[in-house]
């Protein structure tokens, strides 16, 4: 396996642990149970972050002129990344609603 393609994958595998999260955030704020909806969301950011931090160092390789080829799995890792992270951003809402009902 290459490079890009370990990396595509650590940026799946962290998004996708990340929107998880998320989404647990959501149905335990439906429960009433806040205080873990608030750990499910740092949870969520915890692993958005090591994603991220993925997407980063491909960035900064780019930027420091190293050609990294694009393949169908980095596109579909950075949309799994940008969706993950609207979820979390949604999640982080509905519980506050919840909260606040």
């Amino acid at each position: 396996m290459d490079k890009i393609t370990e990396i595509a994958f650590q940026i799946i595998l962290n998004a996708g642990n990340g929107k998880s999260s998320a989404m647990e955030a959501i149905q335990a704020a439906k429960e009433k149970n806040f205080a873990e909806a608030d750990r499910l969301i740092e949870e969520a950011g915890e692993e958005l972050g090591k994603a991220h931090s993925y997407q980063t160092k491909l960035l900064q390789q780019e930027a420091s002129g190293e050609e990294n080829p694009i393949t169908v799995m980095l596109i579909h890792s950075q949309d799994h990344l940008m969706t993950s992270m609207t979820v979390r951003d949604l999640a982080i809402e509905i519980v506050e609603i919840y909260r606040n009902k």
